[in-house]
């Protein structure tokens, strides 16, 4: 599949969403009164172990905290930190009862923020679109528009078959940022795919390739564009470089296959 969740952190076909910004760098909660409030030393080593990646240690040390000493707020961000490791290690359900809390207690803005899409990933991916729509929405309606919010909004609408608006929402992605390459990877292979517009589908994927000449995803979508646009040796040659990168995706291998001719 080459439209793509919206992503910084790009796999081979086609890249992880990015479920609103990486917590705040200097590893503190904002109270309810905008105040900041350091972090318990245990609440830290946590987080330290969540910056480096080790998702399992940092969820053993939140797990591992007894919150009946902390504040409100320190409660609030252990209950975040819990939901951003449990996404990481795709137990969505438990991710959900901990991200819903901090949304529902709604003392930072910026947290909520980074829950809601953290929210919308998880339904997009667990198939549950109706809500992750929701969630988007919400925070579109507060005005918390960025690229992030309307690729992902574009994915929901794409995995439920609505092109027209799927591309509509690419375009206001690029509106905001005219180099977002997942929303030009995407939009392109829908124009491409849909025969809407191969031409500018081409420009599109083209742009996304040049931004990142070694994902597959982005190499795939311009060799189904050329496909599409009747350059069927260009297609093979750009179809080839996505499969060596990508060598056991199944929507690359089956779009080699076809522009081989080996089958339809």
């Amino acid at each position: 599949m080459s439209v793509q969740q919206s992503g910084t952190e790009d796999s081979n076909n086609g890249g992880k969403t990015e479920y609103g910004p990486e917590p705040k760098e200097n590893a503190q909660a904002e109270s309810s009164s905008g105040e900041t409030v350091p972090f318990n030393r245990k609440i830290q080593e946590g987080v330290n172990l969540y910056r480096i990646k080790d998702w399992d240690n940092a969820l053993k040390e939140f797990l591992s905290l007894d919150r009946s000493g902390f504040s409100f707020d320190e409660k609030n961000e252990i209950a975040y930190y819990l939901g951003l490791c449990y996404t990481k290690l795709e137990k969505y359900d438990e991710a959900l009862a901990c991200l819903e809390q901090v949304v529902t207690l709604g003392a930072d803005i910026l947290r909520v923020y980074q829950c809601r899409m953290t929210l919308a990933y998880i339904y997009v991916i667990t198939k549950r679109i109706k809500m992750a729509e929701y969630e988007l929405k919400k925070l579109q309606s507060s005005g918390m528009e960025s690229p992030i919010l309307y690729n992902t909004l574009a994915y929901a609408a794409w995995i439920q078959k609505q092109i027209k608006n799927a591309v509509e929402l690419y375009e206001k992605t690029l509106e905001i940022d005219s180099d977002n390459a997942t929303a030009m990877n995407s939009m392109g292979y829908i124009l491409a795919d849909s025969g809407m517009d191969t031409m500018r589908a081409l420009r599109l994927c083209r742009r996304a390739v040049d931004f990142k000449p070694q994902n597959a995803a982005y190499l795939d979508s311009l060799g189904w564009a050329y496909y599409k646009s009747g350059e069927i040796l260009e297609a093979r040659t750009w179809l080839r470089r996505a499969l060596d990168i990508a060598p056991d995706e199944k929507e690359i291998q089956r779009h080699f296959k076809i522009a081989s001719g080996e089958r339809k």
